[in-house]
């Protein structure tokens, strides 16, 4: 339930703050009950007589099981959010670890028409948890590496138009359940004039309910594309560090640190986080390989392969230099990219940001 961390630090400081009375209490002389009352009577929650070794450890035990239950309670009312618009939670279900999600025969017919209108398979989307694991496809030495404490903070923008729901969702669980909480500033979820009445009212009452404070909604009056839409989200963000991704991505474990470090080490990198696939028609997680970014004769944006020097070095955790760019997923320092000039309102033709972007930095 890692979704539910800023819930958890809370029940945590109260459990530190009982701790703390205990032991004070631990350390003070021993109470004596006045003639006539009982311990009970003045301790009625307690269910010792003395505040001896065994006493404290009991307590503690008591004081746990009511956080746990209080957790179970409170995960179990965030739950129904979901399940009031069709959705799922938890890490269980279908397509869990990445895997193929399949649908029953009867459900296929049903599927078909949400599958034209989006593009991918909708409806098994919304029987696939919002919280669902994915393969860490990181190198080794990736996973070893340590960062420092003091990351600057990042705003993560999401645009989207008549995206489905379950995926926008899918989108921001996953961000919130893979970025550490004191590096996640904001949640931007940059709606560029979507006609469906789901995201709408349900999409804006269930973020603010779920992640109070946590994740911001902006909506474009008219449809503006892509470009100025997420110059919207731009405006709006508040990080140190701004994250522009498309709203139907997953996170894994790990992903922020080593992006928001190579940023902190010189504030003029943007940093193109290695994406793998999704499958539209099952959501099974496909790995791709390492790869640079360039363009072809046409100037389109393809997948070459990393420079020579990259693989002489012989270590994959090595971040790889790279000419261009994609436009669905990049990160830079927030001022830095104000200072260059943003992205160009009139370029927003399909690939236009891959070479603007890249050519520019």
């Amino acid at each position: 339930m890692a979704s539910l961390r800023r819930v958890k630090v809370l029940l945590v400081l109260n459990l530190i703050a009982v701790a703390g009375f205990v032991l004070f209490l631990a350390k003070c002389r021993p109470i004596t009950a006045k003639s006539g009352d009982s311990f009970h009577d003045i301790h009625p929650r307690a269910e010792v007589t003395n505040l001896t070794a065994h006493g404290i450890s009991s307590i503690q035990d008591a004081v746990l099981k009511r956080l746990s239950l209080l957790e179970d309670i409170v995960y179990r009312q965030l739950n129904g959010l979901s399940k009031s618009l069709g959705l799922i939670e938890g890490y269980g279900g279908r397509g869990k670890g990445g895997l193929p999600a399949t649908l029953s025969p009867e459900e296929e017919e049903k599927a078909k028409g949400p599958h034209e209108k989006y593009g991918y398979n909708s409806y098994l989307s919304e029987k696939i948890s919002l919280d669902r694991s994915i393969p860490d496809y990181r190198p080794t030495k990736c996973k070893e590496l340590k960062y420092g404490k003091d990351l600057p903070q990042i705003s993560i923008i999401f645009i989207f138009v008549n995206e489905a729901l379950s995926v926008i969702l899918r989108s921001v669980h996953s961000a919130v359940n893979h970025t550490p909480a004191h590096l996640l500033k904001e949640i931007i979820l940059v709606d560029d004039n979507s006609d469906e009445e789901e995201l709408k009212a349900p999409l804006e009452e269930y973020v603010n309910k779920r992640y109070p404070g946590l994740v911001k909604v902006v909506r474009n009056q008219k449809r503006e594309g892509l470009i100025r839409a997420r110059i919207e989200g731009w405006k709006a963000a508040t990080g140190q560090i701004t994250g522009f991704f498309d709203a139907h991505v997953e996170f894994t474990a790990g992903w922020a640190e080593p992006v928001l470090s190579r940023i902190q080490e010189n504030r003029r990198r943007v940093i193109l986080p290695s994406i793998d696939n999704i499958k539209q028609d099952n959501f099974e997680v496909q790995r791709y390989e390492n790869s640079a970014h360039g363009y072809s004769w046409e100037l389109w944006c393809m997948y070459i392969s990393p420079p020579k020097d990259w693989w002489d070095a012989g270590d994959p955790s090595l971040p790889i230099r790279t000419p261009a760019m994609i436009g669905c997923s990049f990160v830079v320092h927030r001022k830095f990219f104000g200072e260059i000039g943003l992205l160009d309102p009139g370029m927003d033709v399909y690939g236009g940001e891959n070479i603007e972007l890249g050519i520019k930095v």
